[in-house]
C-alpha cells in the first residue's frame, strides 16, 4: 500500500510487548528541531504508553543526524540501556550530501549495535522535501518517532531473549550460562 494513503505509525494488530521492565535511550538531533522535536516526543510517548518508566528514559541532544552515532555510543557509556532510539531528518538538497550523511549515520548505528549488543533504531526521516518531513514527523502519515519506539520495545524483548535463553543475534558464540 501505498504511503500516500495512510499513517505509517499504526501498529495496527500486531502485538506489543510491555516496556516496563525495559530502559532505553533517546539520541535527538537538534538540526531540524521543528521535525526531530515532535518525533521524540512522539517516541517517548509511545514508550510511556506502553509501560516504560519515566525514569528509564535518558536523552541527550546531539546537533545534528551525523552524531546520532556517537551520541548513542556516549549515552550507552553512562546507564545501562536495552535499547536507544536515534532521531534526526537529513532532507534532501541541491547536493548530495543527504546521501552521505544517511550513509554514514546508518552504517555507524549499524556498528554500534553490533559491537555494544544494544540495538540503535533508525528514528531517522531521509525526505526529499520540507512537505515531507512534517508529513512523517505528526502530519497525515503518522509519527515516524512512534514507529521509532515500538522498533525500540521489540528488541529490546529480542535483546532480552536473547539472554534469557543463551541464544545469540547476529555474530558470535551463543552464551554459556
Amino acid at each position: 500500500m501505498s504511503s500516500s494513503r495512510k499513517s505509517l505509525s499504526d501498529p495496527g494488530s500486531s502485538s506489543i510487548p510491555n516496556a516496563h521492565k525495559f530502559r532505553f535511550g533517546l539520541v535527538v538531533s537538534r538540526w531540524h528541531e521543528d521535525i526531530t522535536g515532535p518525533m521524540a516526543q512522539a517516541a517517548f510517548d509511545t514508550l510511556l504508553q506502553y509501560g516504560a518508566m519515566d525514569e528509564a528514559i535518558n536523552r541527550i541532544d546531539v546537533p545534528g543526524t551525523f552524531e546520532l552515532p556517537m551520541g548513542a555510543r556516549l549515552l550507552n557509556s553512562r546507564t545501562k540501556l536495552d535499547a536507544i532510539i536515534c532521531i534526526g531528518c537529513v532532507i534532501k538538497g541541491e547536493t548530495a550530501h543527504n546521501e552521505y550523511i544517511n550513509q554514514a549515520v546508518a552504517n555507524g548505528l549499524i556498528q554500534f549495535s553490533l559491537m555494544s549488543g544494544v540495538p540503535a533504531v533508525f528514528g531517522v526521516l531521509t525526505p526529499n522535501t520540507l512537505e515531507q518531513a512534517l508529513d512523517r514527523a505528526g502530519g497525515k502519515h503518522g509519527n515516524k518517532g512512534v514507529e521509532a519506539a515500538l522498533t525500540a520495545i521489540q528488541m529490546a524483548l529480542l535483546k532480552q531473549g536473547s539472554r534469557d535463553t543463551g541464544t545469540s543475534i547476529g555474530f558470535g558464540q551463543p552464551n554459556q550460562s
